[in-house]
């Protein structure tokens, strides 16, 4: 008798099969105790609407909320013709149901992801399958052949996944709810004729789109503001000079510049004494092993071009390839039952680095630790070595290898020095000719790397010496890393600041003091690294002293979306026309602002709220709630949520979505033919005889500057060549007004902005 896997992908199923000596088949792999076959991600999905009741092919205001009294599933349809099942998954579906009804298969293993998504992915099948035959479970974090073995000898009662179970088919279904019925009523109410659109709305998309709205708000409602600082330029005997800041009750920051000149001029040409030096050594532990949304964050902030989406994809292939651990994990440790594999991996990959003589494996609680680690461990290559990847992969696989390794490389140190200066009264002379008080016990050499010099006696204060008579005192830091440790193979470069070797009591001369201004900048737009780390901490702020408690908030639940949707998230938002992405930076579309601030539901954009259903999902997988329970709340929400959007007065076509201007907007430039607008643009109508101008509604130029390319700013420009703009915003943040003329260069054959600033 035989055992038919069922993998989540083709891929895996390769992995399992070399691992088992199966042999290739038409749609399977067959070997002499296993069958593998596999899924295509998910094979089946939730019925429409429509599938339970005809009548909601057209959709009416008056037959939501729409709450079936059960749930089916069907084949997935097809991309093109939604009403016909896709082909590729009838076919699969037919060897899969083929190969479960042997007679010589026993029983069943499932060997989808360890999550709650792979789960739902072989239930769903079996359960539409109804075989009959007993399943068992197979959990593994990498599909390397030592695992797949370790795996088969320790399955697991499918009965015994139903908590996960549970979580995945209530969050797919609570989605189903939400989304159908919500998107339904809320496109319905802001029809518009022609220039309707769908307005997608779901659970996880508005607090993300909240997120980047209440950025955008603050950006749009900073308000330029001005500091000012007095700097100080000191020099030594030995003519090294370094700088210190005016400090008054640990405060450098003053509102007030004639308050720092008044201070500036009284203390010109006086000297200062060292009243204090500070020596500490700082230890500087290697950044905490990848999760997946530290690693979509670290390239996408690193490398150009890069979205989560592409970074969860590739790693993806890579685990697929056995070449990493399961990717779509929360956790930045390790399980401490993986101290060994991780000893063979670093022991396989430090063979290749130049600073494997530096490399000492550990059991630091930084690395292992079980009590931080919620279903999957961190991410860290596999022992394969990989020998042909894709540039797209090698990036990520280097950054996970790197990081892994970094682990088992020396903490890095480095020495910071903290110097306190009080201006002195002149007495005569200049500082060298001051003479010190000999006493070599002044020179404070427990705190110092070095005793100190004769040279630097020179200039000891004299007692009695006269501080001046004012509120604060002069600060001045210096750093010096000491052993670089793991930033060697991270390849980061230590920012030094060089002090001089002065002492605790000396001297020195004041040669320049200047006051400073500086302006406040304002918030910088989200990133997807940003958006990513708010997500997944769901706007709770977390200093690096908190990391310990930053952790376990993330394992808690306590989430928007989970490391397997965030990328997906950010993606539909995009898709849907609700934000936009300039080079890295993430901002809300016009669609996207009137959204947030018309749409009726305000729970929806609640990150509090939306989090406390992410971590219910996450308690479901823990007994501590039950998918019912779960769903009858949704369930509730749902239908008040349908009678709120329905009588709000301020929610309809206006404010969901702005309605295309009828007839030419003006004539193009280019050819002579009326230019129109489009949904995206305001284009030339003989686009499709090949004329290219356009001016685009996310025009980069006009949005960073905090204006929009609106019908009336085309209209003005096309009319009269130019267009003003008054209270535009640099990205200093101060504000000007200027001409914008929209020229072809001739060269390119582009159109460009140039720029004439009105005083």
């Amino acid at each position: 008798m035989k055992k038919l896997i069922l993998a989540e992908k083709p891929s895996v199923a390769k992995n399992i099969a070399d691992a088992t000596d199966a042999v290739r088949k038409n749609g399977y792999f067959e070997g002499q105790d296993y069958i593998i076959t596999w899924a295509f991600g998910h094979l089946l999905q939730l019925y429409d609407a429509k599938d339970y009741d005809p009548e909601m092919k057209s959709w009416k205001m008056e037959k939501f909320p729409y709450i079936p009294g059960e749930f089916h599933y069907k084949l997935k349809t097809d991309g093109k013709h939604k009403d016909q099942p896709d082909a590729g998954v009838v076919r699969q579906m037919n060897i899969i149901r083929s190969l479960a009804m042997r007679q010589d298969v026993e029983s069943i293993i499932s060997a989808t992801d360890d999550d709650r998504e792979g789960q739902i992915i072989a239930d769903e099948i079996l359960d539409y399958l109804h075989t009959g035959k007993p399943v068992e479970r197979i959990l593994l974090n990498e599909w390397t052949a030592a695992e797949v073995q370790r795996g088969l000898g320790s399955l697991k009662p499918n009965e015994e996944m139903q908590p996960l179970q549970d979580a995945g088919f209530g969050r797919q279904i609570a989605d189903w709810l939400i989304g159908i019925n919500l998107t339904s009523v809320a496109t319905l109410k802001c029809r518009s004729g022609k220039n309707s659109r769908l307005l997608n709305i779901g659970r996880v998309l508005m607090p993300t789109l909240k997120i980047i709205y209440d950025r955008d708000k603050e950006i749009r409602d900073f308000k330029v503001t001005k500091y000012y600082k007095l700097k100080g330029i000191f020099e030594t005997d030995a003519k090294k000079r370094f700088e210190g800041i005016y400090y008054v009750k640990k405060n450098e920051k003053f509102d007030s510049p004639e308050e720092l000149e008044q201070i500036r001029r009284q203390i010109e040409g006086h000297p200062a004494e060292i009243t204090d030096k500070k020596v500490t050594k700082k230890k500087e532990y290697a950044p905490y092993l990848f999760n997946l949304s530290n690693l979509q964050g670290f390239i996408t902030s690193k490398y150009k071009g890069w979205t989560s989406d592409r970074v969860l994809k590739t790693a993806q292939d890579l685990y697929e390839k056995k070449l990493i651990t399961y990717p779509r994990t929360a956790s930045v440790v390790l399980d401490e039952s993986l101290v060994g594999k991780a000893k063979k991996v670093l022991e396989i990959h430090r063979q290749t680095s130049p600073y494997q003589e530096q490399m000492k494996f550990h059991t630091s609680k930084r690395i292992f630790d079980s009590k931080k680690v919620e279903s999957h461990s961190a991410i860290i290559p596999t022992y394969m070595v990989p020998k042909n990847l894709s540039d797209s992969e090698r990036i990520v696989y280097e950054a996970v290898r790197t990081r892994f390794l970094a682990q088992f490389m020396p903490v890095a140190v480095a020495e910071d020095t903290v110097l306190t200066l009080h201006m002195l009264e002149k007495t005569g002379g200049t500082a060298g000719e001051w003479q010190p008080e000999k006493n070599p016990e002044t020179a404070d050499a427990g705190t110092s790397r070095s005793t100190a010099s004769a040279s630097s006696e020179r200039g000891r204060t004299q007692p009695g010496r006269a501080r001046m008579d004012l509120p604060g005192h002069f600060i001045a830091k210096g750093k010096i890393q000491l052993e670089p440790g793991w930033k060697l193979l991270e390849g980061i470069d230590a920012k030094e600041v060089l002090l001089p070797e002065v002492n605790k009591g000396d001297v020195v001369t004041l040669v320049k003091a200047e006051v400073n201004e500086v302006e406040r900048k304002p918030p910088k737009p989200h990133t997807e690294k940003t958006l990513l780390r708010v997500m997944e901490t769901c706007g709770r702020k977390y200093e690096e002293k908190d990391d310990q408690e930053m952790m376990m908030a993330i394992l808690s639940g306590f989430s928007i979306g989970t490391p397997a949707t965030r990328a997906e998230t950010i993606k539909k938002l995009k898709d849907a026309g609700y934000i936009q992405a300039k080079g890295k930076s993430l901002s809300c579309t016009e669609l996207g602002t009137k959204l947030v601030e018309t749409f009726p539901v305000r729970e929806l954009f609640d990150l509090e709220y939306t989090g406390r259903l992410e971590k219910t999902l996450s308690d479901i997988e823990k007994k501590k709630h039950t998918k019912k329970e779960f769903l009858d709340f949704v369930t509730e929400f749902v239908k008040t949520s349908v009678e709120e959007i329905k009588n709000d007065k301020n929610f309809g076509s206006a404010a969901g979505t702005t309605p295309l201007h009828e007839g030419p907007v003006g004539k193009c430039p280019e050819c002579g033919a009326d230019v129109i607008e489009t949904e995206k643009a305001f284009g030339c109508s003989r686009w499709r005889e090949g004329c290219k101008f356009a001016i685009w509604k996310n025009d980069s130029l006009i949005t960073s500057l905090g204006k929009k390319v609106s019908y009336e700013m085309v209209k003005i420009l096309l009319e009269h060549g130019k267009v003003g703009f008054r209270g535009c915003i640099s990205k200093k943040g101060n504000k000007f007004s200027a001409y914008f003329f929209y020229e072809k260069d001739e060269k390119t054959g582009r159109y460009r902005w140039r720029l004439e600033f009105i005083d």
